[in-house]
């Protein structure tokens, strides 16, 4: 009988703090409607402040994943955390906009920023060599995780008892999550006495120990289209659908009752297709994946504005769900192939916060064309045509040449 591993007990811990982590970030999308009644502010003032915590959120992930290599992954895991506590309490008694922005936007943005795949990831690589993609695919699928589980109980929980209590209880959620960071999460496999997961294969063994500086990748071609491929990328989730999907939904006849089942349903999807698209990333080209995955997005995207009837919606979150955070295993990997698995927690913190720029960007226009046109249609097509363009910088990363070891 096997040895059991620590590794997976690193894993799961992982995934409960990434699923705290991204239960916060479905919260906007939940909120916008309740704060423009209370406080009588319009879509583009408060997509600007989600906008600023997207911001945030993006460069709060290559600190994350600079500072694991200093101070260790249960350090940084856990500051991030508290940080997000931090900001979430004061915001219940919050009643300006530039509280909203500072708490929210800033404090929150940072301490999930910190909190993300980019962490994940970067545990994932130090604790296994075998079972990479598929660790990838789960730590990528907690997103989906929060907004299965987390997303239907928000939206009811601002229905029944206001915006508050969804902020109170994301906070009491987090501060439970952070008890097993601190008891069981490890940095290193060594610090344990054991080795990483598996041995190291012929695929990876040549890059394995590989350190790319940031000013090296800069120059590098491949790096600027995995980052304009994931700016995309964000533009076309966490910022467009993340934050407007539901807004847009209650604006044309959906009821909350049928859109917590079909985001929880989306949710579901995103758990198979993020663990696919792990599995799928041990075995097939990397480049190939990603231009399927932003072109099925994209074909989503476009038809999004004609959908009227709950039929189409569910059909919208099948194939939509399918690749929402399926770029992550490919894009991860295609960043340790070319630039070395040490790389990644700087590396692919930066392409990561190239996504984040994305969904801010995303975030603020969204209101903003809502506020001046009315409905969301223009903007939606618009990521469309973005998934297309993303489609041809995944499909243009040159393949990875295989290094001979010693």
């Amino acid at each position: 009988m096997k040895k059991f591993h620590y590794a997976w007990v690193v894993v799961g811990v992982t995934f409960l703090a990434l699923l705290a982590s991204s239960g916060v970030r479905n919260a906007p999308s939940v909120m916008i409607k309740p704060l423009e009644t209370e406080f009588g502010w319009d879509r583009g003032s408060i997509s600007f402040a989600v906008a600023i915590s997207l911001f945030a959120f993006g460069f709060g992930a290559p600190l994350g994943g600079s500072l694991i290599n200093r101070f260790g992954a249960r350090r940084v895991m856990m500051s991030g955390l508290v940080l997000v506590v931090l900001g979430l309490l004061p915001m219940i008694n919050m009643t300006t906009l530039s509280e909203y922005q500072l708490f929210w936007g800033l404090v929150v943005g940072i301490g999930t920023g910190v909190v993300t795949n980019v962490l994940g990831s970067a545990i994932a690589l130090r604790w296994f060599n075998q079972y990479r993609g598929v660790v990838l695919g789960l730590l990528g699928a907690a997103t989906a995780t929060g907004q299965l589980l987390l997303l239907p109980v928000l939206i009811w929980m601002a229905s029944a008892n206001g915006w508050r209590s969804v902020v109170l209880f994301l906070a009491v959620v987090v501060g439970i999550v952070i008890v097993p960071v601190f008891l069981f999460l490890r940095n290193r496999p060594d610090d344990i006495g054991q080795k990483p997961l598996g041995e190291v294969s012929l695929a990876n063994a040549s890059n394995d120990e590989r350190f790319t500086p940031l000013g090296e990748a800069l120059r590098n071609r491949n790096f600027w289209l995995l980052a304009g491929s994931f700016f995309i990328c964000g533009y076309t989730t966490n910022g467009m659908i993340g934050t407007h999907l539901l807004p847009h939904a209650m604006e044309h006849g959906f009821v909350e009752a049928e859109m917590s089942l079909a985001l929880a349903f989306m949710g579901a999807m995103n758990i198979v297709g993020t663990m696919a698209s792990g599995w799928l990333s041990d075995r097939y080209d990397n480049r190939m994946l990603l231009g399927l995955y932003y072109g099925f997005r994209a074909l989503a995207l476009m038809a999004l504005p004609f959908i009227l009837e709950m039929q189409g919606m569910f059909l919208f979150s099948l194939i939509y769900g399918l690749d929402w955070v399926a770029t992550v295993p490919p894009t991860v990997n295609l960043t340790a192939q070319h630039f070395g698995r040490l790389s990644v927690g700087t590396l692919y913190g930066w392409i990561f916060c190239s996504h984040m720029i994305g969904a801010g960007i995303a975030s603020y226009a969204g209101g903003v064309f809502r506020d001046v046109l009315g409905d969301y249609h223009l903007i939606f097509i618009s990521a469309a045509l973005m998934g297309i363009v993303a489609c041809a910088l995944a499909l243009n990363i040159s393949p990875v040449r295989k290094v001979k070891t010693t």
